[in-house]
């Protein structure tokens, strides 16, 4: 997902950092790999904590729905000596994927790859200039298909909650307007048209194409579903005592997993779908500090990290609790484009 800068803009729509991962020492010691054990990668993307987690003596099953990505990765594949699994999937399928005798521990790192915003080919990225695509897994419906056939509501609705654009009504209309004579079919058609509807002043820490660029990005690859599901198949492949740990960059992600987390720690939460008064089962147990953010020489190296957060607990011996996506309190977006609008 987005990895944002500190001044709330998301790197990965926009310009290139070299890849560094991020947190790297903070979830070593939330993880704890340790030889012998099993520990899934549910993001592999370069391979960073991959890498270090079979430094540390573990064996890693990673995934990785970009198809790029294995093939990059294979190198560390024989390098491993059978250690490493390196399989193409979305993490919403790691429990598919985890041995029968459940696993050690899983990590995920909520943020687009650098090398895919790299990628001009790609569509990722509003500073280089290619097909409006954005898939990860280069399959499906693409940006370019959204934004020439879903209706302006819908729009409006991807923009304003996926992006938190303000301008986000002004933009989908100018959207429609500019379709019906031509439609978009790379990254800079609609960034031009951005631009033009909201020009950037010279106050702006962001560019005006940041935010609906970050919002078809995650509609496109229904990546907020994805860290739910994946948090529920985490939940039912780790072992007692195994622990999960989630990097986030983004606010929407990290309310994803603070209510997972909170949802699981046997409180009485609840959404305003389904308001919860009993206590339940403790599923999880918080590792450390509620929430980690980057050190200030971290960020200074490496301004992915300004807006990274890091949630970890740790699994208990009661059941996996119920999958209802109600505990997000998400809007079902996925279902409001109708294509040929």
């Amino acid at each position: 997902m987005a990895a944002n800068l500190g001044d709330g803009t998301p790197e990965a729509d926009g310009g290139s950092v070299r890849h560094i991962p991020v947190l790297l020492r903070e979830v070593l010691t939330s993880l704890q790999p340790k030889a012998g054990e099993v520990i899934l990668d549910g993001t592999f993307g370069a391979g960073g904590y991959t890498s270090a987690i079979l430094e540390a003596g573990a064996n890693v099953i990673a995934l990785d729905r970009d198809p790029s990505a294995i093939a990059g990765g294979q190198a560390l594949v024989k390098a491993n000596g059978g250690r490493l699994s390196l399989i193409h999937s979305q993490f919403s399928d790691l429990d598919q994927h985890a041995p029968e005798g459940g696993l050690d521990g899983v990590v995920l790192d909520i943020g687009v790859s650098s090398m895919q915003i790299d990628e001009a080919e790609r569509g990722f990225s509003f500073q280089r200039n290619g097909p409006l695509d954005m898939r990860m897994s280069a399959s499906g419906v693409s940006a370019a298909d959204v934004v020439n056939r879903a209706k302006v509501g819908d729009l409006i609705r991807i923009f304003g909650f996926l992006g938190e654009e303000n301008h986000a009504g002004r933009i989908a209309r100018a959207i429609e307007k500019h379709r019906a004579e031509e439609l978009f079919t790379t990254t800079r058609d609609l960034v031009n048209l951005i631009e033009k509807v909201n020009p950037r002043r010279a106050k702006d820490k962001i560019h005006p194409a940041t935010r609906v660029f970050q919002a078809l990005r995650i509609f496109v690859n229904d990546e907020l579903g994805e860290l739910a599901q994946a948090l529920f198949a985490a939940e039912r492949s780790l072992k007692p005592g195994g622990r999960l740990v989630i990097v986030s960059f983004h606010s929407l992600e990290d309310r994803i997993v603070k209510k997972f987390f909170a949802d699981r720690s046997g409180k009485a939460t609840g959404s305003r779908h389904m308001p919860l008064v009993e206590e339940r089962p403790v599923v999880f147990e918080t590792i450390g500090k509620p929430m980690i953010g980057a050190t200030e020489e971290e960020a200074e190296i490496n301004p992915r990290a300004r807006s990274a957060k890091l949630r970890a607990g740790l699994r208990t011996s009661a059941p996996a609790g119920s999958t209802n996506m109600s505990i997000f309190d998400l809007p079902d977006l996925a279902s409001l484009v109708t294509m040929g609008a």
